[in-house]
């Protein structure tokens, strides 16, 4: 199909979401593809920032857990993270990192599979999920005495037997961007006498998300991405009611049971007592500033509900990430790029995969060109999915079709000239 860059401008002019792109900072002269790894600074984050760290913590100080709400912030935050993930009020908390909260779920879930009678003994993943989701899941594997089992996505079916106990997936894939169908996946480890975590890092704001629909056990997910939190905002822990229900009838806790997830934290008891409900998910005191940001990055959803909310969103995500691949295929063939994100948009998330063996030194030239995407080293010889990737987010918050064009035109003069040979290209930094 051929586009131009004034098709790309007229696409704009028309897009109802276009308004919600004034509510970020966004550098002139760049073109920010990575808001899958990082999402950009909301305008509001800076003063309301201002505004806790001067006037809540400066002037009222202490009072302020009360007066300013802050005591309230975990489950405030949480009621509207579950609007965009179809929880209820209630049953989302945030607080921790992913990691930790995956720590706590996993382990949640062990407890409830009565694992003891039976001879369930399996957590299984996929090979490609995101690291701290395998590292976290081997080492609840090895407290319990149980397995973890890696497959690739298309191997899964063959694995949900009446050996699993847990099934273990993120929602999108972070290297691909393949998303799992959350329901179908669910129901057939249900069927298998399963329980599944999803981890909703690449789906959480991106795209429209069901929980309760899907009849999930347990999700986590990252306010870093999609969210817009900042770096290193918390993450947040959803379990379904009837575990969380089950764990108040036989007083089951998540392993971190620190005082923030205590029924009564200002007792102060030397005995703990779990909070009823998801409540029991907390842990330790919150990180307010981190919170405070959190809160106008998600803010911005509850905005975007009059614009379309989560299906204009999702909408727009299709159509801007079909465009780069049209135009990338167009622009960029015989370049060598192997594209390792599904075609049809029903299995594809919010970005898109391009495999290259020399994939690090290409985004570093389109870097320096100020088009910003990242680079995911591979996992081992073998297909598109297992090679060195190059990754490009499209967050239909800010990302303009306009901004699709000139990245896959630098793109292709990267390619096209070699510049990315220059030395300068191949310097690895910490962080890829």
């Amino acid at each position: 199909m051929s586009h131009t860059r004034i098709d790309c401008l007229a696409l704009d002019a028309v897009d109802a979401l276009a308004p919600l792109r004034a509510a970020f900072t966004l550098p002139e002269g760049v073109v920010y593809l990575d808001g899958n790894s990082l999402g950009a600074l909301p305008k509001a984050t800076p003063a309301r920032l201002q505004q806790v760290v001067h006037d809540e913590w400066g002037h009222d100080l202490i009072r302020s857990w009360n007066s300013a709400g802050w005591i309230d912030l975990a489950q405030r935050i949480g009621d509207k993270i579950a609007t965009l993930v179809g929880a209820g009020a209630g049953e989302l908390i945030v607080g921790d990192s992913t990691s930790v909260n995956l720590y706590k779920a996993l382990k949640a879930a062990v407890a409830l599979t009565g694992r003891a009678a039976t001879q369930r003994r399996r957590i299984v993943s996929e090979r490609s999920n995101f690291p701290t989701d395998l590292y976290i899941a081997d080492s609840v594997a090895r407290e319990h005495g149980l397995e973890l089992v890696l497959a690739d996505a298309d191997e899964l079916p063959a694995h949900l037997d009446d050996t699993l106990a847990i099934l273990l997936l993120t929602h999108v894939n972070y290297r691909t961007g393949r998303l799992h169908d959350m329901a179908a996946t669910t129901r057939a480890a249900h069927d298998a006498g399963a329980l599944v975590v999803w981890d909703l890092a690449h789906s959480a704001g991106a795209l429209p998300v069901d929980l309760k629909a899907a009849d999930a056990d347990f999700a986590v997910g990252c306010g870093y991405k999609y969210l817009n939190g900042g770096p290193g905002a918390p993450a947040f822990v959803w379990a379904h009611p009837r575990h969380t229900a089950r764990m108040d009838r036989e007083r089951l806790r998540q392993p971190l049971s620190g005082w923030f997830g205590h029924a009564a934290p200002f007792e102060f008891t030397p005995d703990y007592r779990p909070a009823p409900g998801i409540g029991r998910f907390a842990c330790g005191t919150p990180a307010v500033l981190s919170m405070a940001a959190l809160e106008c990055g998600v803010d911005v959803f509850m905005q975007a509900q009059a614009y379309g909310g989560l299906e204009a969103l999702r909408a727009k995500s299709i159509a801007l990430t079909a465009l780069f691949i049209d135009l990338v295929q167009a622009r960029c063939d015989g370049h060598g790029l192997r594209l390792a994100t599904p075609l049809d948009p029903a299995w594809r998330g919010s970005q898109v995969s391009y495999a290259h063996e020399q994939g690090y030194a290409i985004m570093q030239a389109l870097i320096a060109r100020g088009v910003i995407g990242d680079f995911r080293a591979g996992l081992a010889a073998g297909p598109a999915e297992s090679a060195d990737l190059l990754r490009f987010g499209f967050t239909p918050l800010y990302t303009r079709y306009v901004d699709v064009w000139d990245a896959v035109q630098h793109l292709a003069a990267v390619l096209a000239s070699g510049e990315w040979r220059e030395p300068r290209h191949a310097q690895r930094a910490t962080v890829t």
